[in-house]
């Protein structure tokens, strides 16, 4: 009886530490009544979820909501999309916008789930300190931010399902189970599903680690049921979406690269980034140490797991997104590595100050200054003002718009209108459109791309930000002259074909008049 109660307290504690910390920004979320989300991606996410909505059973292959006229074959795929409606389903008697309030909520909760796995794993492996792992998973705000409130986003989907099935391979490695070997298969099968990039090349990796090390790995009796159910997902994702995955992440030209720049997910971060050290406070520093410590011991991790991990620290250095899985990783690891210290206090005094980093980040979070509280509200109300006017769009026939590209995919799912730009790199012809028309001084090439791109709507916004960021995609400096500095300050001095049809906080709607 007292080691079941001793369960439902731990449980409760680490549900409310989860839960507390991916909606600290409730109030970025739920605004005046109404539901916003993270960023770009999110709403072409929630544009998904809609279409599916709309037509049950649906494979969205094709977005014309952005990049339009041509639209984008995505990367996306179906699992997050009928996962958030599904959700909405169960929410529609409690909430008026079910769909939105499943789209805010969904993260979280596969969070929580991740969480509650962690610890009926941790505890089945026997862990000596298997709260250092939930502590780490719950607070560290990279794992945060890819799960938080409001960012309905695959990669939470994918970072439950990697966790899965990198614990799974490693109670293999200690046991041989055929549920495990199953509970593995279906993990990096539907992984690989949600989205052939990260997944895929982790799972590759896991492999070469594994095949490296053991000789029977693959052909191991436990282990083919594992594969037959990882076939058969993959195979079932191929026929549900028709289409290889795409590899256009991978694009070199001078244009994405300028792009990518922009893009904080897409962004290096050098070793010498202080940003480690909030992500994993000073832990990383001593993960060296008790690595080699632990390979001395012959109590380290399996090796496939210390290779996952130098990857994904090295990826990381590459692109940011792959922070995610590095700190569940190394969230996974770490009890393991402690396991060489014998002493429970040292090791949770040393854990209490290496994560003091984490906490000075969250007191930032929780308790802003002046100046980040006033940015915060100038991004709320900028978002009720882009809403309102996107509003006025709505129409049951179709009206191209464009707009600067970051706003394009909200701008796409308030009104429900095709947008020019996109939020991602399939709509690069789109973005590169959407930024010679604010920043270019030619007016007749602008023109041409209205024409081109059958535009009835352009949203003009401050043109200062919308410059600096064209001129950034295009490598060359804006002109004082372009529409996007026109429209934006002196709108009585556009060309006529421009007819300023409303103008709500720092946002200005104009309606094209071709004839």
């Amino acid at each position: 009886m007292l080691r079941l109660a001793r369960s439902f307290l731990e449980i409760a504690i680490l549900s409310v530490l989860i839960i507390a910390t991916r909606c600290a920004n409730y109030q970025d979320v739920f605004v005046r009544g109404d539901i916003y989300f993270n960023d770009a991606d999110c709403y072409a996410r929630m544009t998904r979820v809609r279409l599916c909505a709309q037509h049950p059973g649906l494979i969205v292959r094709h977005h014309d909501f952005e990049n339009f006229p041509r639209g984008t074959t995505p990367h996306t795929t179906a699992p997050l999309d009928y996962l958030i409606l599904g959700l909405s389903i169960l929410m529609r008697p409690m909430a008026n916008n079910a769909i939105d309030l499943a789209g805010a909520l969904i993260s979280p909760l596969l969070a929580l789930f991740g969480g509650l796995f962690l610890w009926w794993w941790s505890r089945r492996m026997g862990f000596r300190y298997r709260w250092v792992l939930l502590i780490l998973y719950a607070i560290s705000p990279i794992l945060v931010h890819g799960t938080e409130l409001g960012r309905p986003d695959h990669q939470s989907l994918s970072i439950l399902l990697i966790t899965i099935g990198i614990c799974a391979e490693w109670s293999l490695r200690r046991q041989p189970s055929k549920k495990w070997s199953v509970t593995s298969g279906i993990a990096w099968g539907l992984a690989i599903w949600v989205s052939a990039y990260e997944p895929l090349l982790l799972f590759l990796l896991l492999l070469l680690a594994n095949a490296l090390q053991d000789r029977q790995f693959f052909s191991a009796q436990h282990r083919r049921i594992g594969w037959v159910v990882f076939a058969a997902i993959i195979a079932l994702a191929l026929l549900i979406e028709r289409r290889l995955p795409d590899m256009s992440i991978f694009q070199s030209g001078q244009l994405f690269r300028n792009w990518s720049g922009t893009i904080g997910e897409l962004a290096h971060v050098w070793p010498s980034n202080p940003i480690w050290l909030r992500w994993s406070g000073y832990l990383i520093f001593f993960a060296p140490i008790l690595i080699w410590l632990g390979l001395r011991k012959k109590s380290a991790p399996p090796f496939f797991l210390l290779a996952l991990l130098l990857a994904t620290y090295l990826l990381t250095i590459w692109q940011a997104r792959w922070a995610y899985f590095f700190m569940s990783i190394f969230a996974i690891v770490l009890p393991r590595l402690l396991e060489s210290i014998k002493s429970r206090a040292a090791v949770w005094i040393a854990f209490a100050l290496a994560i003091f980093p984490i906490l000075r980040d969250w007191d930032g979070r929780l308790w802003p200054d002046e100046a980040e509280q006033a940015r915060r509200m100038e991004q709320r109300n900028e978002a009720i003002e882009l809403r309102a006017l996107a509003a006025d769009l709505r129409s049951s026939q179709r009206h191209p718009f464009l707009a600067p590209w970051w706003l394009s995919s909200a701008i796409a799912y308030w009104s429900e209108q095709p947008g020019v730009a996109g939020s991602s790199h399939e709509s690069l012809a789109g973005i590169i459109d959407s930024a010679v028309f604010f920043q270019t001084s030619d007016w007749q090439k602008a023109r041409a791309i209205l024409a081109n791109r059958n535009v009835d709507y352009v949203i003009a916004y401050d043109s200062d930000r919308v410059t600096t960021n064209s001129a950034a995609i295009l490598g060359q400096a804006g002109s004082a002259l372009s529409p996007g500095r026109i429209l934006d300050r002196t709108p009585t001095q556009a060309a006529a074909l421009f007819v300023l049809k409303e103008q709500i906080g720092a946002f200005k709607l104009f309606r094209v008049n071709c004839e």
